[in-house]
């Protein structure tokens, strides 16, 4: 049949405005698909560092919005199998304003320990100790100095919510790794701005464990050790934690596959309604290559090859598309988001997808029109 894709090709450009809207049409239909299935992939099938493999946050059991004494750090560092706690706050606040390229993650954290504790973001010595000796020192990860145009040594002025008030630090570190786009303050100096009755709390824990089999005993220990206490904890890794963000907006899940689906299904209509029409109007020629010697079978195929170039087509372009806006995407200072790529899975189901469209939506015109008598389909006025 390889003899004849020349024949499908030419006869899929036959009608060029309608080849060009539903190569289009299947295009942006498979770009949504591939887009969506990429940041499935991305929130739930993100690969784990060994270091992010190795830590732990324990936050209040009710919600992130409860705080709890920072005194838990002291109880959970003495349990055996932790390595390391640093206590972190979510800081809010805003940054000049509330435009989305100002917007990005600042966290209040034990300096001393923040870089230990997360290794995979490197940061140039001297940067690190000037960051851990001043007190109003920020550190920031290069996505966002490269996106802002920080430099060491600059002013950033915050306007706080949480920790209310104008707070103004100076850059002294930049550090660079897996999902840096976030902004990191010394926690000590912020607990000298609250009232006496908001000091002592925190928002959550990040815990290192010292082996990957101590990892779950760990989690366990933790909460348990908490079971009866005022404010109970719960203890998940830190993907875990990552995710309860994503779950802010719903069923993440459904979501992105109700829209797929739908996406898939209306473009497989409006593919089936244009091929029912080129098919149609191609009646007479079926029964030309019949007269020629072309058996049903391979009408049928050729009439199913064209449907399948075009749809292809759209596949490729939908998917280099879906691949240059990820890359845009990947730059965003967002947890998941940052850094996300198209897997070669997602390439595959995008494509299978076309080559499903394609013949999904020609088998039925096609085969009506390759069943046709010879002199009917001579005599078929079009």
């Amino acid at each position: 049949m390889l003899k004849y894709l020349p024949f499908a090709l030419k006869n899929s450009i036959r009608n060029r405005r309608r080849t060009l809207l539903t190569l289009l049409s299947v295009g942006v239909s498979l770009f949504l698909l591939a887009t969506l299935l990429s940041l499935y992939f991305a929130f739930y099938h993100r690969d784990e560092t060994p270091e992010q493999a190795l830590r732990l946050i324990v936050r209040h059991r009710v919600s992130l919005t409860f705080a709890m004494p920072e005194f838990y750090g002291t109880r959970i560092a003495q349990l055996p199998g932790v390595r390391m706690v640093c206590r972190q706050n979510w800081f809010g606040g805003t940054y000049m304003d509330r435009k989305p390229e100002h917007n990005f993650p600042r966290f209040s954290v034990d300096a001393d320990k923040i870089f230990d504790i997360t290794p995979e973001w490197k940061v140039p010595a001297g940067e690190r100790q000037a960051f851990e000796r001043e007190r109003t020192a920020a550190a920031v990860g290069r996505s966002i100095a490269d996106r802002l145009g920080f430099r060491l040594g600059q002013k950033i002025t915050l306007q706080g919510d949480i920790f209310p008030g104008n707070h103004e630090f100076t850059l002294r570190a930049i550090f660079e790794g897996p999902d840096d786009g976030q902004m990191l303050i010394r926690r000590d100096y912020l607990e000298e701005t609250l009232p006496l009755r908001r000091r002592g709390m925190v928002g959550f824990f990040s815990v290192m464990a010292d082996s990957a089999p101590s990892v779950p005993r760990v989690a366990a220990a933790i909460d348990e050790v908490f079971r009866n206490s005022p404010q109970q904890t719960k203890t998940e890794s830190e993907r875990a934690f990552n995710l309860s963000f994503v779950s802010f907006f719903g069923d993440v899940k459904l979501i992105l596959f109700s829209i797929s689906g739908a996406v898939t299904f209306t473009i497989l209509l409006v593919s089936a309604t244009t091929m029912a029409m080129s098919v149609r109007e191609r009646i007479q020629e079926v029964g030309v290559l019949k007269t020629l010697g072309f058996t049903s079978g391979k009408v049928l195929a050729l009439l199913v090859s064209e449907a399948i170039v075009i749809a292809l087509a759209g596949g490729i372009l939908g998917t280099l598309l879906a691949k240059l806006v990820i890359l845009k995407l990947s730059q965003m200072p967002m947890f998941f988001i940052q850094g996300m790529q198209m897997p070669p899975a997602v390439v595959g189901i995008t494509l299978g997808a076309a080559l499903l469209i394609g013949v999904a939506s020609s088998i039925l015109p096609a085969l009506s029109a390759a069943r046709r008598p010879i002199t009917e389909a001579l005599r078929h006025a079009g």
